[in-house]
């Protein structure tokens, strides 16, 4: 998927465009509203500042408690749907901890963020087939808010959700990929004439409490797939199509109350038993979000101690970091900082039917010629951005050896004469219209003219880029773009999910193709096959080694850095754990007192 700024949907950050002086009023004012408004006229929050050390909710539990009460307050930008089978945002996902349980979900472990537990099954599921067949079961007392048992009926029907794409849009299609049958596509539970709603066949519920997934092919990671919110259940007798995002059904510890166009209130749901949930701890009382906040107005807020909590996943602005560097408040701010590597890395694709980018060596002269250190300082230097050479975020384990290469001009140069473009060429680089990736693309084309290269640069549309004018093969070639500028994260913290969309050849779709580089290489489609089935542990992490090393051999991707955030914890805020895959701190154990 692509970075949280440059893509809709997710890791919703949006754009902050403001004139200087305007913009600043604007900010002040909004932010002295929502200070008076939520906590005493001094606009502060008269209780100890809960700080602690940097990076104190990354290797462990920043201000630990177990004491329930009193009110999480949260921020976040926009929120693209409060539906689970119809958001595609982190920042969401997160928020969805609270009112929604899937059958294994992400532990709140510190350390251990990105690996799975059981929630409503009993397990993680088990296969006895390499990943063909998965089978899980559910707890005993697991329970809508109302009372109602969660059947696995109602699992599956959730599921069934995600396939009514004419409906139930926005959402993530990994289990329509996975469970359709192409040659008699299911049309989703709103066209199902069946009278007793037999619905997709690829599931069966044999009974109350078990589910047993068909799928087309094997797929070790399935139980990620599992512990997205859009694998929740959802009771058919409450469901209202379109509209169920206004009212859902909550599986977990808190039911929403009330939405408006500028906030959501949860409060707790009684029908929740704390004996079924090893994940959540349920402390506040209540959450209140804000939504729709620009990042400046975000940073403000937890700040000024009106917000404990941003779920966003952006982190801080730049001019609020240049505030946590220079600060020397008693404690300082930056006790109260995380220093997250996000897994969103920043990469040059450069598309193997693009003339003269369909020879590997002048991709490779590409490689060679870019100096990532000039480019991470285009992204606002250490602080925002970890050099990268090598397709695998840092987070996972396993993976190939990251050497930093300095430029080599004169390899370059041999490598246009090597793919008869000795003298350079022109060619077109696409970016999404955003501030610090136009930056960075202009950087490239600086070093790239060094040896001969012309890049173009064309900024297009953020709300379109990955869509369609870079995630459709037909425009790309149409366009001419030779290369282009993304950012990619994988939707599981897994080789597989990082690495498949990218480089596997089979990917290739046309809309909303993610092989940006259009690589179609039988050699690296054997090696994805051989890793798939490869058992768990250091030999799976070895036969992705080895997809990532012949991509990377392709130049068809020229991986550039990671994305490097700061999160700042709220004045109150208990239990400030980072959780990883959702890129902030995890709203399932969060307190305040």
């Amino acid at each position: 998927m692509g970075s949280v700024l440059e893509r809709v949907p997710s890791w919703a950050r949006g754009r902050s465009g403001h004139r200087l002086l305007g913009g600043l009023v604007v900010v002040v004012l909004v932010v002295v509203l929502a200070v008076s408004c939520s906590g005493g006229a001094s606009g502060t929050v008269d209780v100890p500042v809960q700080s602690g050390k940097p990076d104190a909710g990354v290797t462990g539990v920043r201000a630990p408690s177990t004491t329930t009460g009193g009110t999480l307050r949260v921020v976040s930008g926009p929120v693209d749907s409060l539906d689970p089978q119809r958001s595609y945002s982190p920042g969401v996902w997160n928020l969805m901890r609270l009112y929604v349980r899937t059958l294994v979900t992400y532990s709140s472990k510190p350390g251990k963020t990105g690996q799975l537990v059981p929630d409503l099954a009993t397990d993680l599921g088990t296969t006895p087939d390499g990943g063909s067949t998965w089978t899980f079961t559910l707890k005993d007392g697991v329970a809508f808010a109302g009372g109602r048992p969660i059947t696995s009926k109602d699992v599956k029907y959730g599921i069934e959700r995600s396939f009514a794409s004419d409906v139930v849009v926005g959402g993530p299609n990994y289990v329509v990929d996975l469970l359709d049958d192409p040659g008699n596509q299911y049309a989703g539970p709103y066209q199902d004439e069946a009278p007793d709603h037999l619905g997709l066949g690829s599931i069966e519920t044999p009974d109350d409490k078990t589910l047993v997934f068909h799928l087309r092919t094997p797929q070790p990671d399935f139980p990620f797939v599992m512990a997205l919110p859009s694998s929740s259940p959802v009771p058919v007798e409450s469901d209202t199509g379109a509209n169920y995002g206004t009212a859902p059904v909550s599986s977990g510890p808190y039911t929403i109350t009330a939405v408006d166009a500028t906030s959501i209130r949860l409060e707790r749901n009684k029908d929740w038993k704390q004996a079924t949930d090893d994940v959540r701890t349920a402390l506040p009382d209540a959450v209140v979000v804000r939504t729709g906040l620009s990042g400046i107005e975000r940073d403000q807020a937890v700040l000024a101690g009106s917000a404990d909590v941003d779920i966003t996943g952006a982190g801080v602005q730049p001019a609020t970091t240049a505030r946590l560097t220079q600060d020397d408040t008693d404690p300082p701010l930056s006790d109260r900082v995380d220093d997250v590597t996000t897994g969103a890395v920043r990469l040059l694709a450069l598309p193997t039917d693009v003339a003269p980018f369909d020879n590997a060596d002048c991709r490779a002269a590409v490689a060679q010629a870019v100096d990532r250190r000039s480019l991470q300082q285009a992204q606002g230097g250490a602080g925002a951005a970890v050099r990268s050479s090598v397709l695998w975020p840092r987070g996972l384990p396993g993976g190939p050896q990251d050497t930093d290469p300095a430029p080599d001009p004169a390899a370059a140069r041999k490598s246009l004469e090597a793919c008869g473009q000795a003298h350079g060429f022109s060619t077109v680089l696409a970016v999404a219209d955003a501030p610090t990736s136009v930056g960075v693309a202009r950087e490239v084309a600086h070093e790239l003219s060094g040896i001969g290269i012309k890049v173009d640069v064309q900024a297009l549309d953020p709300t379109t880029f990955y869509a369609t004018d870079v995630g459709d093969p037909d425009n790309v070639k149409a366009k001419g773009y030779g290369i282009i500028l993304a950012t990619w994260t994988g939707d599981f913290p897994t080789p597989a999910s990082f690495l498949v969309p990218l480089v596997d050849g089979r990917s290739i779709r046309t809309p909303g193709n993610t092989n940006y580089a259009r690589l179609n290489d039988a050699d690296i489609n054997g090696l994805v096959d051989t890793a798939r089935a490869a058992a768990g542990g250091n030999g799976a992490l070895d036969a992705w080694g080895e997809v990532s090393t012949a991509a990377a051999k392709s130049a068809a991707y020229v991986p550039l850095s990671e994305n490097r955030i700061q999160l700042i914890a709220g004045q109150r805020l208990r239990n400030g754990l980072v959780m990883q895959p959702y890129g902030g701190y995890d709203l399932a154990t969060a307190g305040v007192r």
